[in-house]
């Protein structure tokens, strides 16, 4: 089905599915919009349900935790189910869940994942032939595991029967668009207003914040140096191919980096590479020899050495 539209005079049945250690504001971003639609409505919009996996309470990765109102496997009748997951999603395996979700998918419910859900809605195998996105934090994973996904580092996609979004505060922007979608522009506006959600982002916005703003600097050279790091992580340039680039001569581009970024271009460079690669060890199931050639080094003891010069531990003992 597509997603449901057009001003339904039913209450609308939203299945909430936080994962453990889910975080709590992906979760109240995604929730609290339908809530206070319903209190501006002066009626029931939406009605929430929250489900567990196994029984008992869910807990965030904070204080909070969530009394589910059912279980995963029970029969339910839900418009749309948000599977909203934190933590280490890469390592989750629950396949009576992806049986129940792909069971829901058959019976005409939308499907949705929040920052990384959607990997979970990927591991069912309910994303094939769909534009997606994730938090950024999972993508690099999600990209090795299966590359032939349409995966988009945007804040939110829709497609029709599945909506995707990076979570953090994304699901605000998200949430707002089903609102718009069913109950009118104006009405959206209102419930953002609602939470001082006053500057409404589009889906293709970005997930993370300018170059410039992450890397600590407006210098160009540099900039531009680190931009096609960034994009060549498992192929690394070396300092004369990153000096091209940057327009300047190596000698140039390292004092630049020394002076601005307190350390030299290719230190800066595989401590990026090492950062990405503890992303992966968090969030993905891959062999150690998979991690070090993805990231750009050439066997798993390069890597383990590289790793524990940085950090001070073992890849092996981090996962």
């Amino acid at each position: 089905m597509d997603m449901p539209h057009d001003h339904p005079k039913t209450p609308m049945r939203i299945g909430i599915l936080p994962i453990a250690d889910f975080a709590v504001m992906s979760y109240a971003a995604t929730v609290e919009p339908l809530r206070a639609a319903n209190l501006l409505a002066g009626r029931t919009l939406y009605e929430v349900v929250h489900i567990g996996v196994g029984g008992g309470p869910v807990r965030s990765s904070g204080a909070a935790v969530i009394p589910p109102d059912a279980q995963v496997g029970d029969a339910l009748r839900l418009d749309i189910l948000f599977v909203i997951a934190g933590g280490d999603v890469g390592g989750y395996a629950e396949p009576a869940l992806y049986r129940w979700l792909a069971r829901l998918s058959r019976e005409g419910a939308a499907l949705g994942g929040v920052s990384g859900g959607p990997v979970i809605l990927a591991r069912a195998g309910l994303m094939a032939g769909r534009r997606m996105t994730l938090h950024w934090e999972y993508a690099e994973a999600l990209a090795e595991v299966s590359p032939d996904l349409a995966v988009e580092r945007t804040l939110y996609v829709i497609d029709r029967d599945r909506m995707t979004c990076a979570g953090g505060t994304a699901p605000l922007d998200m949430m707002h668009a089903l609102i718009a979608r069913q109950h009118g522009a104006s009405f959206a506006r209102q419930v953002s207003d609602w939470f001082m959600h006053t500057e409404i982002r589009p889906p293709v916005g970005p997930q993370r914040g300018g170059l410039a703003e992450r890397v600590g600097t407006h210098t160009p050279a540099i900039l531009d140096a680190v931009e096609v790091m960034e994009s060549h992580i498992a192929d690394p340039l070396d300092l004369g191919q990153l000096a091209q680039v940057a327009g300047v001569s190596p000698r140039q581009l390292n004092r630049l980096f020394t002076e601005q970024l307190e350390q030299p271009a290719m230190r800066y460079y595989r401590v990026l590479r090492l950062a990405r690669a503890q992303s992966l060890l968090r969030n993905s199931a891959l062999p150690l020899t998979q991690i070090a050639l993805a990231t750009g080094f050439a066997n798993s003891s390069h890597f383990s050495r590289s790793y524990a010069a940085q950090f001070g531990h073992a890849p092996s003992t981090y996962r």
